[in-house]
């Protein structure tokens, strides 16, 4: 069975969880309609080849590093990282230190990092500020990043203060999402026009609900594009994962679908099995689970600890200082309203769990074959009809960088 490779999404339904609901129950009828014809999969016209030097190549990593963490929106975090007036976001994974605020009147602000006297970092931890206080030398800060006071005032004489504010950095909060941009400038990012299509099926997550149990940083010593294939397909499951994924997800087989440059992908459990053949009208209530892909580097997933329980899961892969290596921040969300202690600790067991399994089978494997494809010139890859979610990922980043995969 062949997936349509684009799809259109219609406008978001007034009721987020009414149409989640019903998507899942179409995802999970895919999936049933595969498990009932022995196993098949949603597939890509053809296989994709391509030169192993796309994970290797320094040149294209640096290409990679200006264009799409220096130029692209990146979500820095969710709404819940960042709810109350006063409430910090320290983002340094892309590459310039930036400081994002939300001030007395709950909109979010964005700057460089740095102190705009002598270039201290002005924010260390994120804690509540009511002003941004220079460690250095007590230069003072509005949370909008206007420059408020400066000690020894008589010694900067003839210093207009409404010239040396922060440096700001584009923001934007949509739907619980909270994008950044690396470069700095005035300019205003446009969530929905950066998505495109895709922008419904993120609004109807209701991302906004999410409130921070757990994060970290997982390092892989492989390229941040490998790294990232590792998220989109279930094929390894059998394999790589045979004691840990492999006896609760059936392996080689997925519901995809693509928008514009972003993906969502689901995986059947092995309790679907139990509904092939039975009429859907004996079958449980849905609840929804998917990967979601948001172009460049951001991996959203969506599904319960125990049924009932929902959570959110959010990657989000950098580049580090070289082209063999990744830093993925990690981090777990439970509902705002209605989680109680019993509840999060679970989620934050999920996390627990996720990453064992992440650094201990994904993150390995991906650093011997990154090994391995950098000590191998001439190497290619080729990406099966079944892994359809990687190449329109791969495809997305080397049309974005103007460098074809070859």
């Amino acid at each position: 069975m062949d997936a349509v490779i684009e799809k259109h999404a219609e406008p978001a339904s007034p009721s987020a969880l009414a149409r989640r609901t019903r998507i899942g129950a179409e995802i999970r009828r895919r999936l049933v309609a595969h498990l009932a014809a022995g196993g098949t999969t949603d597939m890509a016209a053809s296989t994709l080849q391509f030169g192993g030097s796309v994970y290797t190549d320094p040149a294209r990593f640096a290409a990679e590093k200006r264009e799409l963490f220096g130029n692209t929106p990146l979500v820095a975090g969710l709404s819940g990282d960042i709810p109350n007036p006063g409430d910090v976001i320290l983002f340094d994974l892309a590459g310039p230190p930036i400081l994002i605020t939300r001030d007395k009147d709950r909109q979010l602000h964005a700057f460089l990092n740095v102190c705009p006297h002598r270039g201290a970092r002005l924010v260390t931890e994120c804690t509540a500020q009511r002003r941004l206080v220079c460690p250095f030398h007590a230069w003072t800060f509005d949370l909008d990043g206007a420059l408020m006071a400066i000690p020894g005032r008589e010694g900067f004489e003839g210093l207009d203060p409404a010239t040396r504010g922060l440096t700001r950095v584009p923001v934007a909060e949509w739907n619980g999402l909270v994008f950044v941009q690396a470069t700095p400038g005035e300019a205003s990012i446009d969530v929905e026009g950066f998505l495109g299509n895709f922008a419904p099926e993120l609004a109807q997550l209701e991302l906004g609900a999410g409130q921070p149990v757990k994060s970290g940083v997982l390092e892989a010593r492989a390229n941040w594009k490998y790294v990232l294939d590792t998220f989109g397909e279930s094929y390894h499951f059998a394999r790589l994962h045979n004691q840990t994924l492999a006896p609760y997800f059936i392996s080689n087989v997925a519901a995809f679908d693509r928008f514009d440059r972003g993906y969502r992908v689901a995986f059947p459990d092995v309790g679907l099995r139990a509904l092939v053949g039975k009429p859907e009208a004996e079958w449980p209530p849905t609840e929804f689970a998917a990967v979601h892909f948001l172009f460049p580097n951001t991996i959203l997933f969506i599904g319960s600890v125990v049924p009932g329980k929902w959570y959110i899961q959010v990657f989000r892969l950098f580049p580090g200082d070289s082209v063999g290596t990744t830093r993925t921040h990690f981090a777990v969300y439970a509902p705002r309203d209605g989680a109680d202690d019993a509840y999060r600790a679970e989620v934050a067991q999920a996390y627990d769990a996720t990453a064992h399994v992440v650094m201990t089978e994904d993150y390995r494997v991906a650093a011997e074959a990154w090994d391995a494809l950098s000590r191998s010139p001439g190497a290619r890859v080729v990406f099966g009809r079944n892994e359809i979610a990687l190449h329109g990922v791969q495809q997305s980043i080397a049309q974005a960088i103007d460098m074809p995969l070859a």
